[in-house]
């Protein structure tokens, strides 16, 4: 068997005298993901792109905006052909007008990630315009630098406190979108080890607490120990203002570490005590949003002041609209404390949200493929995709600067699924109507090579070799092949080499090495550089597989130095303190993010009346977004062959619909059918159904017959400072669905 990796774990897989390919977890790995059942049934499933492809529009009237896209056929054609027009069009389109998003999670493997040969190619070809931010942190890798500086918004998210620690020593965890320990089973790169609820055990084992504030009970993992506090979605904001007024009039701040560590302390506790505005954030106005109890809340506010206590935010707070304000306010509630800097206390992000947050860290980088510099400065933040396509020329707010949209004539997408990640998918296929041409790498018929022009078949990391390695794993894993391609597939950087050859930049982009000379060379600079004795490429190649690393950590602590000596370690901010107000942010004039902790209502709420069940459209428990949506694990999750969508019994009794009914989920952006389940750990009111289903439209039934709430979800930036994604929540209602449903034809490959 070969070691391979993947964003949820390293595993071992062979191929069978039948040439079934059978996977299997890493015998290292203490708890691994179930999602690695996935991959045996999706490596040679029907949706895989076997040949280069040409959108027979395309292929018959040639470049130019086409509403028949996504609902076209295609033209297998020989490699040559498709390198030829992609080749073509380069030569056409150029910088600025090229769109080298791609965003998406791509390969594990270090070197045949799909971004970073794309990127590396169009910089030697001309440039392109280029996204910042993702999807999942919008809010946060904006708003987070302006609190704690870039250095240290960075340690924000990339370098929270180790669970390690936070298990020895944190009397009280309360947990803003709670602590889901399915989503930790996903690295970028992958992990040879989880760890995780290892860790939690132990946590419960000391004696710690969690308090988890969510409309959904299963946030707080079965591991812990703890309390469900189920408000009202998009409420957390009153929440912890109200649990800070507790703080403040009862005398339990840290007024010594607001003074020394923090700068606008004063204008939060005057917002907090209703003196700027007349509106006192007390337990009694926040329960009435929330719809907790005001004893709970100022019984949770005295419990956090009696002991080590930290306060966690989720990423999905900061998907919606206004996702700024709750990371702003949990570090005001934080800092109220006093316990930013200490083991087990202060301020953590995205525990439950990803695998690394907490999981170690190592003291040197990771084997990295160049990618040259992009001549071309002109970029959006990621989640305004549909709103350049639409809209060129227009001028739109971007963390105090005014920046303007690109006319995009050719999209190059490697990597990635749009029609996944983004809001609104009818108004994305509209934006997807508007360039010239749309070209897309992708082993799997998903719906952006459906709306793509020219579809290239790329192999997967079983069919290809790698470096395998995440952030803070603990082995780098040698990816060797295990099967060979599918039918004409190759990989990118073998596409991208020929390519470059036609348009005279193979010397640049290959620096005369093949694949497993970029390995090599790879490694060496990586084994040069992290200052440890590990063996040479040949030994590491020749060895079991994995390479466990030296130097691995698990005891890093948030702002420890800071903590220690806020002069000699200042922030990086104009202050060089925590900036509870930003004049900064503030001097930008935005009223949709003033500079500081605000509670700012949603715009959706104007809705509730005619749409009154609050969706969460949060990540999958069964696959990686979208990824492999047709492995047995996630196939083993649907209802009736759509995406389940939960609803509490109450509501389900008061709309006539029972368990395993195929249900309809609509709202004034579109609609979709999903199979109904009931659940008490979904508080009354609230309907979650995890994104990822891929995206089956029908002109006739609904905006999406498999179940993908994107086309519910509102495509609005999160604010004029981030411009993020606001895909967590949507109003909607739901009812029973009637006669028939069509069948589900996402996998089925186009004509």
């Amino acid at each position: 068997m070969s070691t391979s990796s993947s964003h949820w774990g390293t595993f071992l897989a062979s191929t069978g005298e039948d040439g079934r390919l059978r996977v299997r977890p890493h015998p290292a790995d203490p708890d691994p993901s179930p999602l690695l059942d996935n991959i045996a049934d999706a490596h040679h499933h029907p949706a895989r792109v076997g040949r280069p492809a040409i959108r027979r529009g395309w292929l018959e009237r040639g470049p130019g905006p086409d509403e028949s896209r996504g609902d076209d056929s295609f033209v297998e054609v020989d490699w040559d052909v498709a390198l030829d027009l992609v080749a073509r069009e380069l030569r056409r389109v150029r910088g600025e007008a090229v769109y080298g998003g791609s965003y998406g999670w791509a390969s594990a493997g270090r070197f045949h990630h799909a971004q970073g040969q794309l990127h590396r190619f169009l910089n030697l070809v001309g440039g392109y315009t280029s996204s910042v931010n993702s999807y999942s942190l919008g809010a946060s890798l904006v708003v987070l630098p302006h609190i704690f500086g870039p250095r240290g918004g960075h340690a924000a998210i990339r370098e929270g406190t180790d669970w390690a620690v936070i298990a020895e020593h944190t009397d009280l965890l309360v947990a803003f979108g709670g602590v889901r320990t399915a989503n930790s089973w996903v690295t970028p790169g992958g992990r040879t080890r989880h760890t995780l609820r290892d860790r939690l055990r132990a946590a419960t084992a000391r004696g710690m607490r969690v308090a988890s504030v969510s409309p959904l009970r299963d946030d707080l993992p079965g591991e812990l120990t703890g309390d469900w506090y189920p408000l009202i979605p998009g409420t957390d904001v009153p929440v912890m203002l109200a649990l800070s007024y507790v703080l403040i009039t009862e005398d339990l701040a840290d007024k010594v570490f607001l003074d020394r560590y923090t700068v606008g302390a004063d204008r939060f506790v005057d917002y907090v005590l209703g003196t700027a505005d007349g509106v006192p954030k007390t337990p009694s106005w926040a329960a009435a949003l929330s719809g907790l109890a005001e004893s709970d809340l100022v019984a949770l506010a005295r419990r956090m002041a009696a002991g080590r206590t930290m306060v966690t935010v989720s990423w999905s707070l900061q998907r919606t609209e206004h996702g700024e304000q709750p990371l702003w306010t949990a570090v005001g509630l934080a800092a109220l404390l006093g316990q930013i800097g200490l083991p087990g206390g202060g301020f953590g992000h995205g525990y439950g949200s990803i695998g690394d947050v907490g999981n170690g860290s190592l003291p040197y980088g990771l084997p990295t493929l160049p990618q040259g510099r992009n001549p071309v400065d002109t970029f959006i933040p990621c989640a305004r995709v549909a709103d350049m396509l639409l809209h060129p020329g227009e001028e739109f707010d971007y963390d105090g600067r005014r920046l303007t949209y690109p006319d995009i004539r050719l999209v190059y997408w490697a990597g990635g699924n749009p029609f996944h990640h983004h809001q609104d998918l009818r108004r994305l296929h509209r934006a997807f109507t508007r360039p010239d041409t749309i070209v897309v790498h992708e082993p799997y018929w998903t719906p952006t090579a459906r709306h793509a022009d020219i579809v290239l078949p790329v192999t997967t990391t079983l069919e290809r070799e790698d470096l395998g390695v995440g952030r803070g794993d603990s082995h780098l894993v040698a990816m060797r092949r295990v099967s060979a391609p599918y039918r004409e597939a190759r990989d990118e950087y073998t596409i991208f080499g020929d390519v470059a050859a036609r348009l005279g930049v193979a010397d640049l982009f290959t620096e005369g090495r093949d694949a497993a000379g970029w390995l090599a060379h790879l490694y060496e600079i990586w084994r040069d550089r992290s200052g440890f004795d590990v063996p040479a490429f040949d030994e590491f190649w020749a060895g079991p597989g994995a390479l466990e690393l030296p130097g691995h950590q698990e005891d890093r602590v948030l702002f420890d130095d800071f903590r220690t000596d806020p002069e000699r370690h200042r922030l990086d901010t104009p202050s060089g303190r925590i900036e509870l107000h930003s004049a900064t942010v503030a001097g930008f004039g935005y009223p949709d993010c003033p500079g500081d902790p605000r509670w700012i209502v949603p715009t959706s709420w104007r809705d509730r009346a005619r749409f009154p069940l609050h969706l969460i459209a949060n990540q999958p428990a069964t696959r990686l977004h979208s990824q492999l949506d047709m492995g047995g694990h996630s196939r083993g999750s649907k209802v009736a062959g759509r995406e389940p969508v939960r609803l509490h019994p109450d509501d389900a009794a008061a709309r006539g619909i029972t368990a395993g009914d195929v249900v309809r989920v609509h709202n004034d952006r579109g609609s979709l059918l999903a199979g109904a389940v009931l659940s008490t750990d979904v508080r009354p009111g609230v309907a979650q159904l995890s994104t990822g289903a891929w995206f089956d439209p029908s002109s006739e039934v609904a905006s999406c017959v498999h179940g993908n709430p994107n086309v519910l979800t509102d495509d609005r930036g999160t604010s004029r400072l981030a411009q993020g994604c606001t895909g967590q929540h949507a109003l909607v209602e739901i009812t029973r669905f009637a006669g028939d449903p069509p069948p589900v034809r996402a996998f089925e490959p186009p004509l």
